[in-house]
């Protein structure tokens, strides 16, 4: 069953090289053509995820390139967009070039890297190449990593200058501040994680996001704010126009739609990022506005960081979790329980990232498209282990959860890169994707 261009159909699918060449209810091949069984699986156009932190250089210890794309692969995710907040961030051309470089030899998927700005990089940024880098980041609020963009007078002029698309981490810097020394003042240090979501509060998130979108209209920027979270920002987007005609578009990661609040009495630190997992109210409002279109994509953030590290206090444990392996999984626990269709999975994590940052030939199991592609089996029952986690950091907040549906077989410019029973194959297959139109 391909599942493509909102459509469910039983199809052969041909590859030549690295491309999909025909596709046909029934072809009849002739000579040395590798045939994959495909009766009683789907097949999806390979996930693209644009926002993911796998740490190099600098963290290592937690991730790398090489760890994160093959845990990435395993779960059905062919092309990733990475975060400048590494150690050194990516806030030059040459550093961003040394990326590029670690992932050409060591990354099992397809690649592109996030040229980020500071307070006082605006040249470095403006050299950006925007037909192979997919956006430049703005931290409009400080996560992990030291990036905060806080000078008004250097986002007015990125926002009116930069020829391509801005991705924003939009959280109120001020507010959180605010929110913190009350806390602590109250509590004397001693904050657990269940006061995360109201130190890192949903005003903060709003009065954020309107900030950034409005710049956004002021200069006619393509604006991208990623991880939304709360229910208040729902309106601040349309929902009324196609993705390739938005000039401001969001997403929604499937951490904030699987957990809420509720959870960090048993998760603890596990489940700590930013902008934080929050109440049931919001966490129950973001999946209606993924579905009429307020929301365009759904992503992961995936962050990981060692188990040690999210052992600590909650003001020294750091924020993010591990997700790459699992998006897919997650959507297809909602697709069981009738909250969204399996098409609608695929136009948000595989279609809507494809159209929204412009790369060219890949998102859609389409005729003359690099062969991408993801056989499912979507009966497979299985269960979150330590033995099958491909994390380097080793550990998931998923960790003993059973799920129904799973990758069999990731292919990757037409090479198959991971066949299900945990073999992997690091072949030519990676490579930078190409953007276009980014203006």
């Amino acid at each position: 069953m391909v599942i493509n261009r909102g459509k469910s159909q039983y199809m052969d699918v041909l590859t030549e090289n690295d491309k999909i060449v025909k596709i046909d209810p029934q072809i009849n091949i002739q000579g040395k053509y590798q045939e994959i069984n495909g009766d009683g699986l789907w097949l999806i156009p390979g996930i693209i995820d644009d926002q993911v932190h796998f740490r190099e250089p600098g963290f290592t210890h937690k991730a790398d390139i090489a760890s994160e794309s093959k845990a990435a692969i395993a779960g059905g995710v062919t092309s990733f967009m990475e975060m400048p907040n590494t150690n050194p961030a990516t806030l030059t051309q040459t550093l961003l070039q040394e990326k590029y470089d670690v992932a050409a030899k060591y990354s099992y998927a397809n690649y592109s890297f996030f040229m980020g700005a500071s307070n006082d990089n605006y040249d470095e940024v403006m050299r950006t190449n925007p037909t192979n880098v997919c956006g430049i980041k703005i931290f409009m609020g400080s996560s992990t990593g030291n990036m905060l963009v806080d000078n008004h007078a250097t986002l007015n002029h990125l926002f009116a200058n930069v020829p391509m698309l801005i991705a924003t981490h939009c959280e109120d810097e001020s507010t959180i501040r605010q929110n913190l020394a009350e806390y602590k003042s109250k509590y004397n240090d001693q904050l657990t994680a269940e006061m995360h979501p109201l130190i890192r509060s949903a005003e903060g998130c709003f009065r954020s996001s309107s900030i950034a979108i409005d710049l956004a209209k002021k200069y006619n920027t393509r604006l991208h704010i990623l991880h939304i979270s709360t229910a208040d920002e729902i309106g601040l987007f349309e929902n009324n126009i196609p993705l390739l005609e938005k000039r401001i578009t969001a997403e929604v990661c499937v951490h904030h739609l699987y957990f809420s609040a509720d959870d960090y009495p048993v998760s603890g630190n596990l489940t700590k990022c930013n902008p934080a997992i929050k109440s049931q109210e919001h966490r129950n409002a973001l999946f209606p506005a993924l579905l009429d279109n307020h929301f365009d994509i759904i992503a992961t953030d995936h962050a990981p960081h060692t188990w040690d590290e999210k052992q600590q206090g909650y003001i020294q444990a750091p924020s993010g979790l591990p997700l790459v392996q699992h998006s897919l999984n997650i959507m297809l626990e909602f697709c069981q329980n009738g909250k969204i269709s399996k098409e609608r999975i695929i136009e948000k994590m595989c279609h809507a990232p494809a159209d929204c940052f412009r790369i060219s030939e890949r998102g859609y199991i389409d005729e003359g498209f690099k062969a991408d592609l993801v056989l499912v089996d979507p009966n497979k029952i299985w269960t979150i282990n330590k033995s099958n986690i491909q994390y380097k950091c080793g550990w998931s907040p998923l960790e003993g959860k059973t799920f129904t549906g799973k990758v069999v077989r990731t292919i990757i410019n037409g090479e198959g890169v991971f066949d299900g029973n945990e073999h992997y194959l690091q072949g030519k297959a990676k490579d930078y994707f190409s953007i276009v139109n980014k203006r």
